[in-house]
């Protein structure tokens, strides 16, 4: 049977931050579909995940370190998508110090990855998802470097968007609810504080790694052609609320 997403077979993809979680989701879809897909982690190795990285080329990149977009991208070369999933969050952003170290991963690091990599990208004509969230649109009191990087997000997807419109560069967003990742572990373990979250999702329940994943496949596919500097929230319909 044809693989539904043919159009991927031997494209070079970048997914950093792709080792767990929906980067991981991402990155595996890429790769069942025939891309070469290089990711990025912050351990040393592949073998210190606890999920199976086969298939994958890796490599360690904490985007906290000056210079390491510029590094990624040497090893990456010449890419036709570019996947910015890799991000943090700090239990101390009402600190400048927390505050600073989450703005830099999560959009400094996101701007730089993009100007590292524009070239190739404009050669292969290519397209960059970034990876952003409900607090793209939504305040998160209790994370507020969180919610400004990826409100910040937002208008760099927006931006580069129209500047690289010309260089036949896409660049869009996706913005994740409530996924059942490890990152989210906790919340399901709580079952009362679970059913309150629930209650805002029409749909009622956890969406899925796989879910995002396939809205990035789109997006960065020849399937959305005329689609850019747009942002589409994959949250079972919370933001109706």
């Amino acid at each position: 049977m044809a693989h539904p997403w043919p159009e991927f077979a031997g494209k070079r993809v970048l997914v950093t931050g792709g080792s767990q979680g929906i980067g991981l989701a991402t990155a595996r879809a890429f790769r069942e579909a025939g891309a070469d897909v290089l990711i990025t982690g912050t351990r040393a190795s592949p073998a210190d995940y606890e999920d199976d990285l086969s298939g994958l080329r890796y490599l360690a990149a904490d985007f906290a370190v000056a210079g390491t977009a510029a590094r990624v991208a040497e090893a990456a070369g010449p890419l036709d998508i570019l996947v910015n999933n890799a991000g943090t969050g700090r239990a101390d952003e009402y600190t400048p110090e927390g505050f600073r170290a989450v703005l830099e991963v999560n959009l400094h690091a996101v701007m730089d990855m993009c100007l590292a990599a524009h070239a190739g990208l404009r050669a292969q004509g290519g397209a960059i998802v970034n990876m952003g969230s409900l607090s793209s649109f939504l305040a998160l009191r209790e994370t507020p470097a969180y919610t400004a990087s990826k409100a910040g997000l937002l208008g760099l997807t927006r931006a580069l968007a129209d500047k690289w419109a010309p260089d036949g560069i896409r660049v869009n967003m996706v913005a994740p609810g409530f996924i059942r990742t490890r990152m989210t572990e906790r919340q399901r373990q709580d079952p009362d504080y679970e059913a309150r979250l629930l209650r805002a999702v029409p749909q009622r329940r956890w969406g899925e790694p796989d879910e995002v994943a396939q809205c990035v496949l789109f997006l960065a596919s020849p399937r959305a052609p005329y689609v850019t500097g747009q942002s589409i929230a994959i949250d079972g319909g919370l933001m109706l609320r």
